[in-house]
């Protein structure tokens, strides 16, 4: 029913825009011969009105000129509709050449016609949405929190216009700020572009602003973060609100939310080339291990997208597992999605898994990755991390999977910890898999994702709810962060890229500092630094680095069509030496902690060998 009704809706637009657009061409004969059309004249009007509304009525549609006449009319939808307009006259004018035997429609009354369609298209989309803010808000009082609204741009204005329509809001724009010193003294809609952001306090003390207003992605995270800061000295606070693309389609309700952590990071959305991703994965059988995780569960979402033939999502905690699958089913209720328990550690149920399935591509996200907990348990890291991944790729070529996505971590490269040198051995074997097998096996590696369960986001958010202190292992930390779906979505991007024996490195931005992370979390929480909050140093835990690499020694770096995707090169291992050593881990997993990191140690030589080791050599 709703479906007939939006095509419905459909039809019914573009007639009306059609009728609109013949009408204008009529009204171009009009005023060209100022209201007396000679009689040979009106044949070419007949002769040519029915190829006129043809024509119009395919560049509305493929322009998409039906769709959106409930919004704010921005320079991109003019710009848009103008494109429309001119391909509807280059088609007339074809078809007067080529199909009309040569009626010669006046070039006078082509060129009225474009400019009287133009004008009219754009009226039928703004006229509705001036009249409706007219008559809905009728002079309405300026009242309110007097507001600053970041960004004289076509977001800023839009901003504007949801909150001059949504008096429920409560705000009183003021003035805008921006960079752009040509911008300054125009007004938008009434209210003055008053200067540059860098002199944003004497603009809140001249107006009186008790808030400052932005749209989620307009600005760098260091400009972010330099506003929370003038807001926690001056005095004002700083909001968000949804994104241009998102007020444009009015795809949310225009709500204001604070700052969070992942305003001040400022990295831009990433779109899926969906030309590589849905040919290489719409209806394939498709499985993600550790799909309960924080990158294996939003891989899975973005995979549901794609259309896959059946999704196997395999882990094993019950109450992830549980949870994931009312989400993803909730998400889409027709996808065919199986739910496998199972330990990545237990080769034999593996088996039964890819005998039963016979999944063809196959996405490894499941490890351990809490460093200083493998120190002190590396059996258990060799077994988690190396050993099952050999076991998963080992299945995936045996049972003629197309392709093999494993997710590593930038502590593999130049590993000072069981962790990283466990991954990295993981690296190793996945690219010499590729070697010999028609499964493309490639490997993804990138730093931390912002909010993930168990990292320092979420522990520096609960230290800080408990009223602290917040620990920090050191003042010269530093740390390459992302967002989980940014992520997510670059790995899958990643996966469709490869041929095999690739290892993806994923653009990561620039490095943020573990202190000013936790004093931007203090401060967006309406706290003092020292004041109402302690921030301790607590020292570096076994196997911690003070920074992370993304590019090994040997390694070189070279660029691939995706601007975030790039692609570590070095000289692979050969798989029976990585046989040799793995054998050697194996046989020392289960046996004293010492013992399995120093033989570990001995494969992937150590910067600075971890703990473990230490007290061995000692």
């Amino acid at each position: 029913m709703i479906q007939a009704r939006r095509i419905i809706s459909i039809l019914w637009r573009t007639l009306a825009l059609s009728t609109l657009a013949v009408f204008a061409y009529y009204l171009a004969f009009q005023l060209r011969f100022a209201g007396n059309i000679p009689s040979t004249t009106k044949d070419v009007l007949r002769g040519s009105i029915l190829c006129a509304a043809l024509a119009k009525a395919v560049a509305i549609v493929w322009f998409r000129q039906h769709q959106g006449w409930s919004r704010y009319v921005s320079f991109h939808d003019v710009a848009a509709l103008a494109k429309a307009v001119t391909c509807a006259s280059i088609g007339l004018t074809l078809c007067d050449a080529f199909l009309l035997g040569n009626l010669n429609i006046p070039r006078s009354v082509l060129l009225l016609d474009w400019g009287i369609t133009l004008i009219a298209l754009a009226a039928v989309r703004a006229v509705p949405r001036i009249l409706r803010d007219r008559l809905w808000n009728p002079l309405a009082k300026p009242v309110g929190i007097r507001a600053i609204i970041v960004g004289a741009t076509d977001s800023g204005e839009l901003l504007l216009r949801a909150i001059q329509r949504n008096t429920q809001l409560g705000y009183q724009p003021v003035g805008f700020v921006d960079d752009r010193q040509r911008h300054h003294g125009r007004r938008i809609a009434g209210v003055p572009v008053l200067g540059r952001l860098d002199d944003l306090g004497l603009h809140v003390n001249r107006t009186g602003a008790k808030e400052v207003l932005i749209t989620a992605g307009e600005l760098p995270g260091t400009r972010v973060r330099q506003l929370v800061e003038d807001a926690d000295r001056l005095g004002f606070r700083v909001k968000v609100l949804p994104s241009y693309d998102q007020l444009l389609a009015e795809q949310v309700s225009v709500q204001p939310r604070p700052v969070v952590i992942a305003d001040l990071l400022g990295r831009p959305f990433v779109e899926l080339d969906d030309s590589d991703t849905r040919g290489w994965l719409t209806g394939k059988t498709l499985m993600v291990t550790g799909s309960s995780g924080s990158i294996g569960s939003e891989i899975c979402r973005q995979l549901l997208k794609l259309n896959p033939e059946k999704l196997l999502v395999l882990d094993r905690s019950e109450t992830g597992q549980f949870f994931l699958e009312r989400e993803l089913r909730r998400l889409d209720p027709n996808a065919s999605i199986e739910v496998v328990m199972a330990d990545i550690n237990d080769g034999e149920r593996l088996r039964a898994v890819f005998e039963r399935y016979r999944p063809e591509i196959v996405f490894h996200a499941a490890a351990y990755k809490h460093v200083p907990l493998m120190e002190s348990h590396a059996g258990e890291g060799v077994k988690n991390i190396t050993l099952a991944t050999r076991r998963l790729a080992d299945l995936a070529d045996e049972f003629s999977a197309e392709g093999f996505v494993m997710i590593s971590t930038d502590k593999a490269v130049n590993p000072t910890s069981v962790m990283g040198s466990c991954k990295r051995l993981a690296e190793q074997y996945v690219q010499a898999k590729a070697t010999a097998s028609e499964t493309r096996f490639v490997t993804v590696r990138f730093g931390n994702v912002l909010d993930s369960a168990g990292s320092v986001v979420p522990i520096f958010r609960e230290q800080i709810a408990r009223g602290g202190p917040v620990t920090v292992t050191d003042e010269n930390m530093v740390r390459y962060f992302m967002m989980i779906p940014e992520a997510a979505q670059l790995v899958i991007q990643a996966g469709a890229m490869g041929q095999g024996g690739e290892i993806f490195v994923l653009d990561m931005g620039e490095p943020v500092h573990i202190v000013d992370l936790a004093r931007d979390m203090i401060r967006l929480s309406g706290l003092r630094v020292d004041e109402d909050i302690e921030l301790q140093i607590t020292g570096l835990r076994p196997g911690e680095k003070l920074y992370e690499e993304l590019y090994g020694e040997e390694e070189q770096h070279t660029a691939t069509r995706h601007p975030k995707i790039m692609v570590a090169e070095s000289n692979p291992r050969t798989i029976l030496e990585l046989i040799y050593d793995l054998s050697r881990l194996e046989e020392v997993a289960n046996g004293p902690n010492e013992e399995c990191a120093a033989i570990l140690g001995e494969i992937i030589p150590l910067m600075q060998k971890p703990a473990a080791a230490k007290r061995l050599a000692a």
